[in-house]
């Protein structure tokens, strides 16, 4: 008997056929499943919107972008200034949309984000825009594109990628050493390395707010060693990315935030 959010995946592109088809591979394989594989977990999120959290609940946990056990006892600031709260509040809306395709629900709030003049203000506007142009259906198979495809995605959002060519590589590991330090672990259920940009984004707001603390690694240091060296790069390729439409947006935003970051850690303290 299938699983109940397989069938759930099943019937939301149509039947095994169609959803064998979305998935590049023969449809008696899919008709064998008992529940979705292990490797194919986030082929299936990405087309067909049910989440892997309710795919794989033993793999996935539900809460939590960045798929992080937290091991510190710090207490969030209690003040936390207003230009630093709107950082941490950046970081977490990139990596969320980073991290997962945006549903229904996180559309609507994307459509309600305003903006200034300022190029950030701008770009928030922009998103806004993509954000009514798109549809839950369409991000879906945007995202898969991008980040997972049939293979590998054409984007790969990791820093042991941007800077050794290969996956898990030193960046990994100098990310985890830091996550230690922190007193974060990745979860074990979740299938991302920790040099995702989405979980150094997560990692960011957490240090900004001053969620969790260690000695030698606040935000500025953080975000140097293990963000600076690569994203701006990563975030012009998914600007410019052939598949990228609504992404194109998210490039732009990630691509502005992250010089506004460099120009501010580059300041004298």
């Amino acid at each position: 008997m299938r699983d109940p959010a397989l069938e759930k995946a099943i019937g939301s592109v149509g039947g095994v056929r169609a959803l064998a088809r979305s998935l590049g591979i023969s449809q008696p394989a899919i008709s064998s499943w008992k529940r979705v594989p292990a490797d194919r977990v986030l082929s299936v999120e990405a087309t067909t919107g049910v989440s892997r959290g309710d795919l794989r609940p033993d793999l996935y946990p539900e809460a939590g972008s960045a798929m992080m056990a937290g091991r510190s006892e710090i207490a969030a600031a209690a003040d936390i200034d207003e230009v630093d709260e709107a950082r941490a509040r950046e970081c977490e809306l990139i990596g969320a949309l980073l991290w997962r395709a945006p549903t229904a629900e996180t559309l609507a709030v994307l459509r309600g984000l305003q903006g200034d003049a300022s190029p950030l203000g701008m770009a928030h506007l922009a998103l806004a825009e993509a954000a009514d142009a798109a549809t839950p259906e369409s991000l879906r198979d945007e995202f898969f594109e991008l980040f997972i495809g049939v293979g590998r995605g054409e984007i790969l959002p990791y820093a042991s990628y941007y800077l050794t060519g290969f996956l898990h590589e030193r960046p990994l590991a100098l990310v985890r050493e830091d996550m230690g330090a922190l007193g974060l672990a990745r979860d074990e259920r979740a299938g991302e390395p920790e040099d995702h940009m989405a979980v150094l984004l997560d990692i960011m707001a957490k240090l900004i707010r001053g969620e969790v603390a260690a000695d030698g690694v606040d935000a500025d240091r953080f975000f140097t060693r293990h963000v600076e060296t690569w994203g701006e790069r990563f975030f012009a390729d998914l600007e410019v990315a052939k598949a990228a439409k609504f992404y194109k947006a998210v490039g732009r935003l990630g691509s502005l935030f992250l010089s506004i970051e460099t120009q501010a850690a580059r300041l004298p303290a």
